[in-house]
């Protein structure tokens, strides 16, 4: 009896020991997607300090004022900013263990950052026909680099909602997906931040 006793007593710490195990090598994930995040702010800072740089270098070209179209870029705001919100309902689903709700919204912020970046393409190949690209001044330049640079980063954002959706259809909420889907919130919620900066600054500002 106090053999079993002991080994049932063994199990359990075996298992409590186990589960720290999973939730440490979470905590080290996380903390190492901070990390990353914060090489990445380096990269913005750098690319919002070369367009404040070259904003008045447009050789005679058009300026901010003049190719900006505002109402375009308030829907884009508005698409990032409530695809923030729902995904942060897929957090609070998570949380509560409720895998179908994490992939219905899930879907939902995958479709709204869709519209955010055909938008943003949409912008960019109506200035390029107008013939204001990326090489016809330095201002365009670092307008299209600083903005094409968070683009780049939503689309790799859609692409790994579409394969978090796959892995919850396979596998469910577990112990390998739920910091993935934290990991990813820090990703999207810290590219909406991005974004609020772009506007106020680059759209807002160069209307002016």
């Amino acid at each position: 009896m106090a053999t079993d006793t002991l080994s049932n007593h063994e199990g359990h710490a075996h298992g409590h020991d186990h589960h720290d195990d999973h939730h440490d090598t979470a905590g080290t994930k996380v903390f190492g997607f901070w990390v990353y995040l914060m090489s990445d702010l380096v990269i913005f800072g750098s690319l919002f300090a070369t367009y404040a740089v070259l904003l008045r270098g447009t050789a005679g070209g058009p300026s901010g004022a003049d190719i900006f179209e505002l109402p375009l870029i308030l829907i884009s705001t508005f698409l990032l900013l409530v695809s923030s919100f729902t995904y942060g309902m897929a957090v609070l689903a998570m949380n509560a263990d409720r895998v179908n709700q994490v992939k219905a919204w899930l879907a939902v912020t995958f479709l709204l950052g869709a519209g955010f970046i055909g938008l943003e393409l949409y912008e960019f190949q109506h200035l390029i026909h107008l013939g204001f690209g990326p090489d016809r001044s330095a201002f365009l330049s670092a307008f299209f680099t600083l903005v094409g640079t968070h683009g780049l980063h939503v689309i790799f954002g859609l692409i790994w909602i579409l394969v978090m959706l796959v892995q919850l259809q396979q596998k469910g909420l577990t112990e390998m997906t739920r910091p993935r889907i934290m990991c990813l919130s820090l990703f999207w919620h810290f590219l909406d931040i991005v974004w609020i900066c772009v506007f106020s600054f680059v759209y807002l500002m160069g209307v002016l």
